[in-house]
């Protein structure tokens, strides 16, 4: 057969070339790197056994699991396509995915054995049902018993590099969520550049908490099996299940993930009662850390580095990361772009501006998607002459590297006068009475959208909303400052962790 690079492959390599060493270690499970190959193996080749072929959508439907990790693997080294879904979707958005994606095979968790039987009358095309835990079904077939029948060898499938290797189902904030199709190139060379500049190493030991289903997760996950170190995964995000797992499993990378997740870390009584030395690498995104995050971060883990990135679903998750030892120096910076990949700052009439001015970023480069599926026009308007636009807002410095300003559409045009939320929300989020807060624009009969501020306060803590404005106008041009603060308990969050701004602008325009 001839030789081809791709992620089943990589696993594979993995078994050989570390055997016994721990793969992943989950709740109670030590999962080593040839264990998990073989299983990897055996649910390959049931597929087979089932029908399945190359080019078959696979639908995932699990919160973060071995069984996760299984069937992702076992899907691309049969050259099918993995679909993970957001566990958070409803029937109505999870008939729209698996029909768009013609998915004809369906592995899920008991979790969601109930709501999935609802709605399988209308999932006609999905031909194979299979369902991970202790449970039982009169239509769909037990993973276990499926693999207890099944041979541990490698599948005799060829798959290129070019080929898809998952559609990554965008957060439909826009409107219908659109499928980025990612191949097996894109996913190996996202690893490439995530290991170089994040500075991942074969004897780390690493901790997950972000959901395996989101671009960051998965490729937290890839990169991992790619590298040959391990992966300690939490089922899902408990704050102290993260300090004691540090401690528990001596953890040196805490992998991704939000600002507000290590906001909620930071609440907890007692900090200093963890030995969290173990850490040497500690890495956000979703959002660029608030700068007082970061000093109290920088503070709770005192032998490691922080490092920002920034990135999107359209690039198999990442783009750029600042390195640690410029984390306070170049504050609110993401860095520079990943080695392989080339960015951009434009204008509307795509000429590239200079450093300290406002522009889009657009990117090109091995990890960038090949297309949205089934979606030509979305394709057409997201590459333009060779370019991904993100519809992200940045400036430069003179050194190149980057600043995040905001999306495009989330800025504010209030009287004429461009805002961008994210620079407010830097401002309340050093107030030391605010735990969390979110910009937004509001309709306004005489200004056309007005600044308003959603505050999260620390426990016990009270405020009033000309306190918040006066604060913002002590930091800021006035014209920035929020014309309305509400005081809320918590704000709507992606299944990321990261503030989900247009369930909240939804809420004010309803």
């Amino acid at each position: 057969m001839e030789f081809h690079l791709n992620v089943g492959g990589f696993l594979k390599r993995a078994a050989e070339r570390h055997m016994d060493k721990p793969a992943l270690i989950f709740e109670n499970q030590r999962v080593s790197f040839q264990q998990l190959n073989s299983r990897v193996n055996r649910l390959a080749q049931a597929l087979l056994s089932l029908g399945a072929q190359k080019g078959d959508k696979i639908g995932l439907l699990f919160f973060n699991s071995p069984v996760f990790v299984e069937t992702f693997l076992a899907a691309v080294k049969i050259g099918a396509i993995a679909v993970p879904l957001n566990v958070r979707l409803v029937g109505r958005e999870l008939i729209y995915i698996l029909k768009h994606c013609d998915a004809r095979f369906l592995f899920l968790g008991q979790d969601f054995m109930e709501g999935i039987g609802g709605i399988r009358e209308r999932l006609g095309q999905v031909e194979q049902y299979i369902v991970a835990g202790d449970s039982s079904s009169a239509v769909m077939q037990h993973y276990e018993t499926l693999l207890s029948g099944a041979v541990d060898e490698e599948p005799q499938v060829l798959v290129k590099e070019e080929d898809a290797a998952a559609i990554l189902y965008t957060s439909g904030t826009t409107g219908r969520p659109k499928g980025a199709l990612i191949t097996h190139k894109n996913i190996i060379w996202n690893e490439i550049n995530y290991i170089i500049d994040k500075d991942l190493r074969v004897a780390d030991v690493a901790l997950l908490v972000s959901p395996l289903f989101h671009a960051g997760g998965l490729n937290n996950l890839l990169t991992h099996i790619f590298l040959g170190s391990t992966l300690v995964l939490h089922r899902t995000f408990d704050p102290q299940s993260v300090l004691e797992t540090i401690e528990k499993e001596k953890i040196t990378v805490l992998q991704t993930i939000a600002p507000t997740m290590y906001n909620m870390i930071l609440q907890l009584p007692d900090l200093e009662r963890y030995d969290l030395s173990s850490v040497r690498a500690v890495m956000s995104g979703g959002a660029v850390l608030p700068v007082e995050t970061k000093k109290k971060i920088q503070d709770l883990f005192p032998h490691a580095g922080i490092q920002d990135s920034y990135g999107l679903t359209e690039v198999t998750s990442t783009g750029t990361a600042l390195k640690p030892e410029l984390a306070l120096k170049k504050i609110a910076s993401v860095g520079k772009p990943f080695f392989t990949l080339e960015a951009r700052l434009i204008d509307e009439k795509g000429g590239e501006v200079a450093p300290g001015q406002v522009g889009e970023i657009v990117l090109r480069g091995p990890n960038v998607m090949k297309e949205y599926y089934k979606d030509p026009e979305a394709t057409e308007s997201t590459f333009r002459d060779g370019w991904l636009h993100t519809g992200d807002l940045a400036k430069k410095d003179e050194e190149g590297f980057l600043y995040i300003v905001d999306r495009k559409k989330d800025m504010i045009i209030s009287g004429a006068e461009n805002i961008y939320p994210k620079e407010i929300e830097e401002v309340l989020y050093t107030h030391p009475k605010i735990l969390e807060a979110a910009v937004i624009g509001v309709p306004d009969p005489v200004w056309g959208e007005a600044v308003k501020a959603v505050v999260v306060l620390k426990p016990g803590e009270e405020m009033t909303q000309e306190e918040v404005i006066a604060f913002c106008k002590a930091n800021l041009a006035s014209y920035k400052k929020p014309r309305s603060v509400d005081f809320v308990s918590s704000l709507p969050k992606t299944a990321f962790g990261k503030i989900a701004k247009v369930l909240l602008r939804e809420s004010y325009r309803g």
